[in-house]
């Protein structure tokens, strides 16, 4: 039986299997929320739930506490995402709006239900995920960029309220991970300059465990050769 319990939210995506994995590896019990019914298969605890209401966070919240021999201990948010647009006089306030609602509602919603958790333990730690967009603006993605910067602040926040309650919370700020939709999306991109998921998922992994106890509050670039 394993001794502490990572909630991994967007751990179906590129960069949540490798993430999942990485803390597999090292002997966590991994809760994985998703919106379709799954299985476990012998990996991760799979929790149908929808991570932008309210119920949805409680509900993966509630099975990653489940297991008082696995007390929850870290979680990592990871669900977000990018939609590309025109520059801001045009871009829809509904577009704008959109990458607001999927990349920091998420994460408002399961970190608020799982704060009193973390803090029972003494050591809990967050990790979220911003870009490197929130500080290294780019035109046309004003609500992405928007967007992560929220992230970022949210955990900047989330650090300086709950640092006296024993939980850390911390950013990593990727540039363009590989990943096979990246890939797709971007062919004739040079792909060696981007970071692989499985080295960005070992910076989460370190950020979640006690071996960085004294960091909370700080913005990691994970940005490779980008």
């Amino acid at each position: 039986m394993t001794e502490r319990t990572v909630l991994v939210t967007g751990g179906t995506g590129g960069l949540g299997g490798a993430v999942t994995d990485a803390f597999l590896d090292a002997g966590w019990r991994v809760v994985v929320p998703q919106r379709e019914p799954g299985t476990d298969g012998g990996g991760p605890v799979r929790v149908e739930a929808d991570l932008l209401t309210p119920e949805g966070a409680a509900r993966a919240v509630e099975v990653a506490t489940a297991e008082p021999a696995a007390p929850l201990r870290a979680l990592v948010n990871l669900v977000g995402g990018y939609a590309a647009g025109g520059l801001v006089h045009e871009t829809p306030v509904e577009e704008f709006e959109r990458m607001l609602r999927l990349n920091l509602r998420p994460t408002y919603l399961v970190t608020h239900a799982a704060l009193p958790h973390l803090a029972a333990t003494g050591d809990g730690a967050v990790v979220c995920v911003s870009a490197r967009a929130a500080v290294s603006p780019f035109p046309g993605a004003s609500g992405y960029v928007t967007a992560k910067a929220a992230v970022r602040a949210f955990a900047d926040a989330v650090a300086v309220e709950y640092r006296q309650r024993g939980v850390r919370c911390n950013t990593v700020l990727p540039s363009v991970i590989d990943t096979p939709a990246n890939r797709a999306a971007q062919p004739d991109a040079d792909h060696r300059r981007w970071v692989p998921p499985a080295e960005i998922a070992g910076v989460i992994r370190f950020l979640a465990s006690t071996e960085s106890a004294p960091t909370s509050g700080a913005g990691i670039p994970v940005y490779g050769r980008a």
